[in-house]
């Protein structure tokens, strides 16, 4: 490798990201300027857990908090379709910025009625350029096809299906497509044949999965992540912990 590929992961965090994303790309950034190199923003959209989008913003006036969420159109959608396919309901957004001069400047506000976006990962990305924080950095989705079609097997993973009416991500197991509806409780849903194009990898497997693809050198990893990813799968990349910062779980609302 002649150059540094410093990248950082993450679900789309919120209509405004969370400030533990800012922390991540700040230091991405700093490591940027020591090394040189590119920025790499794994983007994995094809997560599906509706809490991932959870806002929280702190009334301007109150100093009260609010957690604000996109609005889904059905349990389906709600719980099992990830988030690339999470569609977005016009008449959410316009409530929902007719809500937010109380919680943030009004050019932000500006910024989310403006989007066009028919799905809660596109719409989430948008408001992060529009905020000028991917500026000069490559985003790679987890749902892109041709990324799919690139990455390693791995043993365990998700399957995008279709169940009534929706694409789901269920897990596959011995043979099984699994909705898992908290606890120890999962549905099984009847699957089609499928292939690299499908397939999503777990969070136990994601870092392989992703590496294979982007072949970092420099990784910067958020707190969660420092436990559970397996840095004997990838010997030649060096881990960075993400920036502390504070309020990690508030959303950022800078420009």
């Amino acid at each position: 490798m002649d150059h540094a590929i410093i990248c950082f992961g993450q679900q789309p965090c919120g209509f405004f990201p969370k400030r533990f994303l800012f922390a991540k790309i700040l230091t991405a950034r700093r490591l940027q300027r020591e090394l040189g190199g590119e920025i790499v923003f794994f983007l994995h959209d094809s997560d599906h857990d509706p809490r991932e989008t959870i806002t929280t913003l702190r009334d301007q006036h109150t100093n009260e908090e609010v957690a604000l969420n996109f609005k889904f159109e059905n349990r389906i959608q709600k719980q099992f379709s990830p988030l690339y396919t999470k569609r977005v309901i016009p008449e959410w957004q316009e409530k929902t910025a007719r809500q937010l001069p109380r919680y943030v400047a009004r050019s932000l506000g500006a910024h989310f009625k403006e989007i066009k976006a028919s799905n809660v990962a596109d719409f989430c990305l948008e408001m992060y350029a529009r905020m000028g924080l991917l500026e000069g950095m490559r985003v790679e989705r987890s749902s892109a096809p041709r990324f799919r079609a690139r990455a390693v097997a791995v043993s365990d993973y998700f399957v995008d299906q279709q169940y009534e009416g929706e694409i789901v991500r269920a897990r596959y197991r011995d043979g099984k497509f699994l909705l898992h509806k908290g606890g120890d409780q999962f549905l099984e849903i009847p699957g089609k044949e499928f292939g690299p194009k499908q397939i999503s990898p777990t969070r136990d497997t994601r870092f392989r999965w992703m590496q294979s693809v982007i072949r970092c050198t420099h990784y910067v990893a958020g707190a969660s992540e420092q436990h559970y990813i397996n840095k004997a799968d990838a010997p030649e990349v060096q881990f960075v912990r993400r920036d502390e910062i504070s309020d990690y779980n508030k959303a950022y609302t800078e420009l």
